[in-house]
């Protein structure tokens, strides 16, 4: 069966267009031309994938995408003007999974879902089997166990509770606050600079240069995130 996609657009030319290369692939698309409207077809439907525009009547697109994030996980696509704030598109403040500028070709459309699906595919694959691989990084999940090239690296719980979220949630960047609201838990008395503790210890061990870390990123002003 076709995946099943929500097109959000307030120019129905773009809408229209989109629809018919998508359906042409054998997509069921459904369609939305107000924030209002896009929100309440999410709620009401599952979707594979949201493309969504920034520019919206009602409620604009970063509003739309916040609000969608507190009750799915459903991939997210902004479709934007230039000049927008591509990081925080993409950061903590709206959790969107990628995003493409205006005007665009549909086929960088159609290569931006299928680069989406590949991926969650792939995370889908990983967790029936409990063993995520990254380059020369293995988690094993069942164990709680992690391999640099074939070697254990020892880790505390903590530690491997933010390496397991990262790993697993690859080019997601999470504030500090979100890290340790996620793994310490929202009655945890400690502050934030216990993640920054944490993630410094995390790269001594797995990284070959915690300097200049391959797998645990700082998005500066946001953030850490695994790099995919």
């Amino acid at each position: 069966m076709g995946k099943k996609v929500l097109v959000v657009d307030d120019e129905k030319l773009i809408v229209k267009g989109i629809r018919f290369n998508l359906e042409q692939d054998g997509m069921e698309v459904a369609v939305a031309y107000d924030g209002e409207e896009a929100l309440n077809l999410a709620k009401q439907q599952e979707f594979d994938i949201i493309l969504l525009d920034v520019m919206l009547p009602k409620m604009d697109g970063f509003e739309v995408c916040q609000q969608i994030r507190e009750f799915s996980t459903v991939p997210i696509i902004m479709l934007t003007a230039k000049g927008e704030d591509m990081d925080k598109i993409l950061g903590v403040e709206y959790g969107a999974d990628d995003y493409i500028t205006k005007p665009f070709n549909i086929l960088e459309v159609k290569a931006r879902m299928k680069a989406i699906f590949r991926r969650l595919d792939k995370k889908a694959e990983q967790e029936a089997s409990k063993i995520i691989e990254v380059r020369n990084m293995r988690l094993d999940c069942d164990s709680r166990r992690v391999y640099i090239s074939d070697k254990e690296i020892n880790l505390t719980a903590k530690e491997f509770d933010v390496l397991e979220l990262l790993l697993t949630n690859p080019n997601k960047v999470y504030s500090r606050e979100k890290l340790l609201n996620l793994v310490w838990g929202s009655s945890y008395p400690g502050d934030v600079r216990t993640v920054d503790v944490h993630i410094r210890r995390l790269r001594e061990k797995v990284e070959e240069n915690p300097s200049d870390p391959k797998y645990v990123q700082t998005k500066w002003g946001v953030g850490y995130y695994f790099k995919g």
